[in-house]
């Protein structure tokens, strides 16, 4: 019964955003996308597409939302806004980032980008522009992929903190100490289960609790930020006092 009841909540919310998807006007840059993406497939293999044509986007998007960040230490109207202020960032511990970037991109993830090929193969995942999912069915895919991506974070972040295997594996994450700014106007913020920059600064200035990546729900359930909760009201506390 809950099952049937679960299908026909899902059932009707889609019929309702397809309503809501007709009246909205016609997308200005769908045919040019199209074109796009028809050249592609015309133009390249779909071991080229699935592989460095992934690799490409990755990088891409990866460094485009990363600049910002690595932009705002030479702003100064922007040191307001940095979470840990007693630890400025340096030449030499940048530069040792970027190395492990490098490392991690091309030798770590790139062979697992190269099994993207043969997932879409032996799963018969179509590359046609009129297979392609609606925009909003994107976006709910999207959102499952961030779920299950969050989930094994968590567990996996948790388990890579065990006194036996920490030093062998995350501890190189942890020399980077400061997770950087935390911006008032980030859309994010609106999404009240998102953790953002603060959670995740908190976890490496206690190196303890704050596993997850994206969404807070599996640190309360756990109890693993805790101590953070702590924190935050040992800080209101105080702003009040002053």
């Amino acid at each position: 019964m809950a099952v049937n009841a679960s299908v026909a909540v899902f059932g009707s919310a889609a019929l309702a955003v397809e309503y809501m998807d007709s009246l909205l006007p016609e997308n200005p840059l769908q045919a040019p996308f199209k074109n796009a993406w028809n050249y592609m497939l015309d133009n390249y293999t779909k071991f080229q597409i699935a592989t460095w044509g992934s690799l490409i986007v990755h990088e891409a998007l990866y460094f485009l939302f990363s600049l910002p960040g690595f932009l705002f230490q030479f702003l100064p109207f922007m040191k307001k806004y940095k979470i840990q202020k007693d630890k400025p960032e340096t030449f030499k511990g940048q530069w040792k980032c970027f190395k492990v970037l490098v490392f991690n991109h091309f030798c770590i993830q790139l062979p697992l980008i190269c099994g993207t090929y043969y997932f879409t193969e032996y799963f018969n995942i179509p590359y046609g522009w009129q297979e392609m999912p609606r925009w909003y069915m994107i976006l709910a895919r999207c959102f499952g992929c961030a779920v299950i991506e969050d989930t094994w974070h968590y567990f996996l972040h948790r388990l890579l903190h065990h006194k036996k295997i920490y030093k062998y594996i995350h501890k190189v994450h942890h020399e980077f100490q400061c997770s950087g700014y935390d911006i008032p106007l980030n859309p994010l913020h609106l999404i009240p289960f998102y953790t953002g920059s603060r959670h995740h600064d908190f976890h490496h200035m206690n190196f303890i609790g704050n596993y997850a990546s994206t969404f807070t729900w599996w640190d309360s359930i756990f109890g693993t930020d805790a101590q953070y909760n702590a924190y935050n009201e040992k800080m209101k506390s105080r702003k009040k006092m002053e």
